[in-house]
């Protein structure tokens, strides 16, 4: 999808006053999200509730700062480091079910990204860096905050 720029480009939208994001596709086992980045955008720190995914650059360069050695169980609390990687429109960052982190539009020009979730997403966790510690800020659920 993010290689097809016939497939979202009609669909995308970019909001000066937050993200802008839409599901393309669900099925069964996954779901399908289009999301838009205006310079200065940023997720937050965040996980995905369990699921495993992936995410393309179809536009852009966006910064993704990784939450480094999380063992498996409740990451908050935890001393943590974060790295962080640039990635060019055509990149594609697969990550597993405990993968933690933030997704930042850091240059100057609008990103696009595509997103896959295995399974869909039901939740999400996220959380603030406070002296290298991570924290629990919010447990967010599907259906009920976004």
């Amino acid at each position: 999808i993010a290689a097809d720029p016939a497939r979202w480009r009609p669909l995308v939208r970019f909001d000066a006053d937050e993200r802008w994001y839409t599901r393309l596709a669900v099925t069964d086992d996954h779901e399908v999200w289009l999301l838009s980045w205006l310079p200065g955008q940023r997720t937050g720190i965040h996980d995905h509730g369990g699921s495993a995914g992936a995410f393309a650059v179809a536009q852009g360069v966006l910064r993704e700062d990784t939450v480094d050695g999380l063992p498996g169980g409740d990451p908050a609390g935890r001393r943590v480091a974060v790295s962080s990687a640039y990635h060019e429109a055509g990149a594609v960052r697969p990550f597993d079910s405990r993968h933690v982190h933030e997704i930042v539009n850091d240059g100057t020009m609008p990103a696009v990204s595509v997103h896959v979730y295995a399974p869909a997403l039901d939740s999400m966790n996220r959380y603030r860096l406070v002296d290298g510690v991570l924290e629990l800020a919010v447990s967010e659920r599907a259906g009920a905050d976004w």
